[in-house]
Formats: structure tokens, sequence, C-alpha cells
């Protein structure tokens, strides 16, 4: 088993990846120093975990351009890219946590029923313990340290597993990190498939997995042996609908962006997009335009955009070009781009037209610059292929009529829903995010995050004098008078 480390070569000063050994007895005794730690963080009040969060909130800013290069050196994302997509949302919710931590610890005082006159009521707001957060490539930054936050506010320790695919970013992860906290407290383990297997099989108070739903489904299936809980924040294909009476020309504006952002590797990118026949040619050309406003270059010179990042690794520009190949096959047509090189894993923003519902790339989760289009000639056509696939993890309505929109949020399901654009949902921290089923179990953001690593316990406090006892054996007439009364009059 492996750690991956990135050291700085003292001739070049060129990053250079090397590797330790170490052993799951590493993992266990960590494991057993935060499990220690945890029972101290449970005592720790709001001002404790808000000077945590700010501590976490300056070393990120601190790091900023460490972070921008790593991701650069990974998949060539720009720094513009990286600043909006990684940094901007990370300290959004690391604020929101340090503006709210103090109201979301609070005890909550609930309603008493009848039944329990004289008794109160409230849900106490406890951490979970120790937690495992495994965190993607595709924003491999962000969506490491926003559970991170949330689970601090939360006042749990936690062990923390980046991405391999992103290799600089999580040594910078691990480097940030290691400023700020004791690895009793917050600990990374960078590595391969093996670390995660590893971490796995430790019997951890939670789990916070975001990736794909077949290894959700890995993770889920370790989290039971220990009975642990699981958060799964997973993908699925996010459809876009575009109605009939839609704007095109900002429909395609917004959907070009959500769809071409970080090359496509989004979980809540638009997948594929629905729309009426007589409306595809329209549709076509301002996207076309609004891609090439963009990245200010015609297709075929798409790779000298400093703005427009490659797929993470070999095996994923392998998986995603060959949905062009087997569309193609299948009767779809190249409506724009279709560029790739393989030399550095560039596939361009590409629209396919004619696509059959059968090709491969109707049936997986695309993670690419790709947008297959699908026509239809009624609304309950485009409801129906939608509920004929796993329930997506965001769906994109574009309409000008309140109406339409509720028609087809009221026949669908999606783990979140935006109207005339898409993405943004994930911005308002006011919004739970999360999927439901293939597309995740579970929410974060904000107070969401709060409550996805706290344990909501009940608390009932009852009088001397309780009314309970009324209904204590022996079971006389009289108790079985008041059970009686109870069941008519006060439940």
């Amino acid at each position: 088993m492996t750690q991956a480390t990135l050291t700085q070569a003292p001739t070049s000063g060129k990053a250079v990846i090397q590797t330790k050994s170490f052993t799951p007895s590493d993992i266990d005794r960590i494991f057993k120093a935060q499990k220690k730690k945890a029972l101290e963080l449970r005592l720790s009040n709001f001002k404790t975990r808000i000077t945590k969060l700010k501590q976490l909130k300056a070393v990120v800013l601190k790091y900023q351009k460490e972070i921008q290069t790593a991701l650069h050196s990974d998949f060539k994302k720009s720094a513009g890219e990286v600043d909006i997509t990684e940094i901007l949302p990370t300290i959004a919710e690391i604020n929101d946590a340090i503006r709210h931590v103090k109201h979301w610890m609070r005890p909550k005082n609930v309603m008493t029923p009848p039944t329990l006159l004289g008794a109160t009521s409230r849900i106490v707001y406890e951490p979970k313990g120790v937690c495992l957060i495994i965190a993607p490539w595709n924003y491999p930054f962000h969506l490491a340290i926003a559970p991170l936050a949330a689970a601090i506010a939360a006042g749990n320790t936690i062990m923390l597993k980046p991405s391999e695919f992103t290799p600089h970013t999580a040594d910078v992860i691990k480097a940030m990190l290691s400023e700020v906290f004791a690895e009793d407290e917050v600990a990374v383990f960078e590595g391969d498939v093996s670390v995660a297997t590893a971490l796995l099989e430790v019997p951890f108070d939670h789990i916070f997995f975001t990736g794909s739903t077949p290894v959700g489904k890995i993770v889920m299936t370790a989290a039971a042996k220990n009975l642990t809980s699981v958060t799964l924040e997973l993908g699925g294909k996010s459809p876009s609908i575009v109605a009939e009476d839609a704007d095109l020309k900002v429909a395609a504006e917004r959907i070009m962006w959500g769809k071409f952002l970080n090359a496509g590797q989004t979980c809540v990118a638009p997948d594929y997009l629905l729309i009426p026949e007589s409306k595809v040619e329209e549709f076509v050309k301002n996207a076309k335009e609004t891609t090439e406003s963009f990245f200010k270059s015609k297709p075929e010179n798409f790779t000298a955009s400093p703005d427009f990042c490659r797929i993470v690794n070999a095996k994923n520009f392998s998986r995603v070009s060959s949905y062009v190949d087997d569309a193609v096959k299948k009767g779809a047509k190249i409506a724009y781009g279709g560029e790739v090189r393989s030399s550095d894993n560039f596939i361009s923003p590409t629209i396919l037209t004619n696509v059959s519902l059968d090709a491969r790339i109707m049936e997986d989760e695309i993670f690419g610059p790709l947008l297959p289009i699908v026509t239809y000639k009624t609304l309950d056509e485009a409801i129906q292929i939608i509920n004929e696939r796993p329930k997506p993890l965001a769906l994109y309505i574009f309409t000008k009529k309140r109406s339409t929109s509720k028609y087809v949020i009221k026949r669908t399901s999606s783990g979140g829903t935006v109207i005339n654009d898409v993405i943004l949902h994930l911005v308002n921290s006011n919004l739970p995010f999360g999927g439901v089923n293939h597309s995740g179990h579970g929410s974060y953001h904000g107070l969401f995050g709060f409550k996805t690593f706290s344990h909501e316990r009940s608390v009932l406090q009852t009088p001397k004098a309780s009314i309970a006892k009324l209904m204590y054996p022996p079971y006389s007439s009289f108790v079985r008078f008041i059970v009686k009364f109870t069941t008519k009059f006060f439940v």
C-alpha cells in the first residue's frame, strides 16, 4: 500500500511524485487517536468551532496560488476557472458555517403532545464522531474542503481521502491542512484504490463519498459491514428540457456554459438535451456562436484556449471519445466540434444531433464536453424519456411559462431542479444539495451539511408528577377508561 507525495526536485524545481509505504496499522493508529479526540471535540462550543473554520478559511486563501497551479498541472484547469469553481464556493461554504454555526448548534425546542402533559422536548445536535470523506477528481479541491468545513462545524474528527487522479491537488490539500490541524483531528491519506479500500474497512461513525454511482455502491456495501451511516453524492444523466416557448438564445448560452465548464466533468452538467425538432437548427446555431464567444476560438483552435481544460486522464479520454464513435455508428451527426487529441487528453466542445436513445452516450453519465440532442414531439414524450432512466441529480427546464415548469416538476423526480438556468442551485446554501436513489443519498451545503455530520438526538424531560403514571399497570377499568378517553380526544 502506498501513499503518493509530491516534492520539489532540488535542481529543476519541478514537482516530482514520490511514494512512501504505509500499513493498515497507520490507519488504525490515526483512527484510534481521532476516536479519542472526538470525545473532546463533542464538548466544543461555537467559539472553538468558529476559530477552526476561520483558520481553515485563512489557509485556503494563503494557498490560493498553489491550488491554481496544482489544478493546472492535473488537467490544465485555468486559474480563472479554479477561482470560480473551487476557491469561491469553498470560501462561501466556510463563511456560511462561520455565520450560522452558533444558531445551528443550539438545541431546538419542539412541541410535546398533551399525553405527556408537563414534559418538555428538544432536539440536541451532537457530532457523529470520526468521519471519512472520500473526494472525487473533477472538483478535487472544493469537493474535499466543502464537506470538511461542514464536518468541522458539526464538531467531528475527519480522515480525508483525495483522489489519486489529481495528485498535485491532493498534495496541496495535505500540506495546507497539516498547517492547521493535527492528525488526530484532520488526517489526509493520499494514494490509490488500495488506500480507499483499507479506509473502508474501518468502523467510521459516518462516511461522506462523492463520486460515481458504481463506486457509491461499493462504499455503501462496505459501510453496511460496520452499520456506518453514509452520504453518497453521486451523479447520473441530468437532462435539460427546452420547451416550445423557450428563449433559444438564452437557453443555448446557459446550457453551453454548464456543459463545457470543467470540460463537462461536472456531476450536475447538462448531460443531454430534449428539444422540439423544429427548434434544433436555431438552438445549434446559437450554441455554436456562444461556445466560440466563450473560448474566443473556432473549433479547430480550441486546444489553444487557456480557459478550456482537459479530460483528467487517458482512461477517461478513451471512454468519452468512444461515445462519439458509438453514437455516429447508430446514426448521430456531429453538428459541431468532434476534434480529439490523445496526446494531452483533449476533446473539443461537441454537439451531436439525431442521437439514438439506445446509444451508449444516452445510457452512461458522459462526464465530458459532449452534448447529445434528442428531439420530442410533445412535452409528455420528453417526460417519458426522463422517467425511463434512473432519477437524475439535476433537471433543467427552459420555458417562459410557469405552468410548464410546474407540469414537468410534478411528473419527474430529481435531486435538484433549475428553471431557465443550469448548475446554479448548488450556489444557494439554503437549498439542500444531493441526489435521489441512483444519483445519491443524503444532502449537504449550509445547515444541511451541518445536519449531515450531526446526530439529531431527541431529549424528553418529564416532571416529578408524570401524567403517564395514570396508565401504569395493573390495567384496571379506570386505566382502560383513561386510554379510551386519550385515544378519542388527545391522540
